[in-house]
């Protein structure tokens, strides 16, 4: 019988009992469970599969093994022993003061000892928790205790656009979680889940403690679909779901690929798909098309960005080290580490590093994702909404397609005369961040900053009737544009293409905050 598919039970227990389909990670969850005691921390973007994760482990911690029935779990040497399970979930967390967020974690912690029947005792938090940990471990056979905390972070995102919010919230949470390390004694496994890791004086020293598996090649595929596991699970839908887009199987899986895959979490060159994203797909008809959503991040991502002046080139193409992975500070945060942790950017490439050590080379996992996050960057960049933007994205394109320039300069200039004036920038970089967003937009025959060995040229769009270079300029001239193109031999690169060569100047007036005035010359 085929089970069902949904994207709105993330409990293990429901998921079993409702004949959904769970694609079994129990195999990697046994890794995590099978010494005497551990104490873990994952972080993973948005609706990848963390409350699921701790559900299962809650159910195993439950001793329900009649659940895993036909899992890879259930035929393992394990006990099944029942231990008492704090499950501490933040994810609907909002809370905007000290005083709100206080009372979110008495409620939290009152309903776990409700569920466990221990009675809390004394006053404070900290110390509440500390010994609804104790008295719950002391009250079981096995006298240890499983915790399970959720989106520990939820506080920290919901507040992090308001630095004064975050620091006056920071000291509750800090206090809160010290409780696990001072109970390790008590606790047999202990697993935080999160979208950021923050550290030192904001929070982290105080879990120090926890084994960080996030980029652990072991646990690379525990959350998320594999192309192998995508291939297994869906096999019937994936043959519907060709017929129904007149595709053959393979190229349905390509497409697919194309779309939903490309999260990597570790050095292994091991790549998942968003979960919720390929379910989604299955039950919607088949239809392509952007189920990842928005994030609650995005907009303080854009506005960081901005303020920061934050190169967007250079984290495309740029290889980093390690330390990008690491926990941040909540009052200095890197638009490049939030990327990374929020899931708009993840590991492309592997490269050797200095002494042995290794660099990676970021980028947009799948179509989906880079569509998402260039439409709604552009969006707040210029003030259209995303309609708007993909309408203009589509006329570029289909211009170039025609080989139109006077379409394709005519769309741009009308873009940029619509942008208000209180949201356009009056530098260079706000330019040059508008127009390699929206270039990127167009495909992968858009290229820009496109370094040569005489220079870089801001972007070039190669179609199947010729290739055009455009450079930039701010409060100069068209032809200034042109001649540096010619100078700088920008077209040498493809005299050995057999197509024609057009090169195209741009001048942007900042004071008007529209293009000024454009030329084009043919390469000879």
């Amino acid at each position: 019988m085929e089970k069902d598919l949904t994207t709105s039970v993330y409990t293990f227990e429901d998921l079993i009992n409702g004949n959904f389909l769970y694609v079994d990670k129990t195999e990697y969850i046994w890794q995590l469970i099978r010494p005497a005691k551990g104490m873990y921390f994952l972080s993973r973007p948005r609706r990848f599969g963390k409350s699921l994760l701790l559900s299962t482990l809650k159910a195993i911690f439950s001793g329900k093994k009649e659940l895993f029935k036909g899992l890879a779990i259930h035929g393992k040497d394990y006990k099944w022993e029942t231990h008492p399970v704090i499950h501490l979930d933040l994810a609907n967390c909002d809370s905007r003061t000290p005083e709100e967020l206080h009372a979110y974690l008495e409620h939290l912690l009152k309903a776990s000892a409700d569920d466990l029947g221990v009675e809390l005792r004394e006053t404070g938090l900290s110390v509440r928790f500390e010994n609804l940990i104790r008295d719950a471990a002391k009250a079981s056979d096995t006298r240890q205790v499983v915790i399970l905390v959720d989106e520990y972070d939820k506080p920290i995102l919901s507040n992090i656009s308001d630095q004064t919010r975050c620091r006056t919230i920071l000291p509750i949470l800090k206090g809160f979680y010290s409780s696990i390390k001072k109970c390790s004694t008590s606790i047999r496994l202990a697993m935080v889940t999160g979208v950021s890791k923050f550290c030192h004086v904001s929070l982290f020293s105080e879990l120090n403690n926890l084994t960080d598996i996030t980029l652990d090649d072991n646990y690379a595929s525990m959350l998320g679909f594999t192309e192998e596991e995508v291939r297994r699970y869906f096999a019937d839908r994936i043959v519907e779901a060709a017929k129904a887009n007149g595709v053959s199987v393979d190229e349905l899986m390509r497409m697919l690929l194309t779309w939903y895959d490309g999260y990597r979490f570790s050095k292994a060159d091991i790549h998942v798909c968003n979960p919720v994203s390929i379910s989604s797909f299955f039950s919607k008809k088949y239809e392509f098309d952007n189920y990842w959503g928005t994030t609650g991040v995005t907009t303080v991502l854009f506005e960081l960005a901005k303020t920061t002046r934050f190169d967007f080139e250079q984290a495309l193409t740029v290889p980093i080290s390690s330390l990008a992975f690491g926990a941040y500070e909540v009052d200095n945060i890197d638009p490049l580490g939030l990327l990374w942790q929020t899931g708009y950017l993840t590991i492309k490439e592997v490269l050797p590093g200095p002494l042995g050590s290794s660099m990676f080379r970021l980028g947009f996992p799948d179509h989906e994702v880079e569509d998402a996050f260039n439409t709604q960057l552009l969006a707040y960049y210029s003030g259209y909404k995303d309609s708007a933007m993909s309408s203009m994205v589509f006329k570029l394109t289909d211009a170039m397609r025609r080989d139109d320039l006077q379409t394709f300069m005519g769309t741009l200039e009308s873009y940029f005369a619509s942008i208000p004036y209180d949201i356009r920038g009056g530098d260079e970089h706000y330019y040059q961040t508008i127009f390699f967003i929206t270039f990127l937009l167009l495909g992968s025959s858009v290229k820009t900053e496109s370094r040569t060995n005489e220079g870089r040229i801001d972007a070039y769009i190669r179609t199947t009737k010729a290739v055009y270079i455009f450079e930039f300029k701010l409060n100069k001239s068209a032809k200034k544009a042109i001649a540096q193109i010619v100078d700088k031999h920008y077209y040498e690169k493809f005299l050995s293409c057999g197509l024609p060569i057009r090169m195209i100047g741009v001048n942007f007036n900042s004071a008007k905050g529209r293009i000024d005035g454009w030329k084009e010359m043919a390469l000879p």
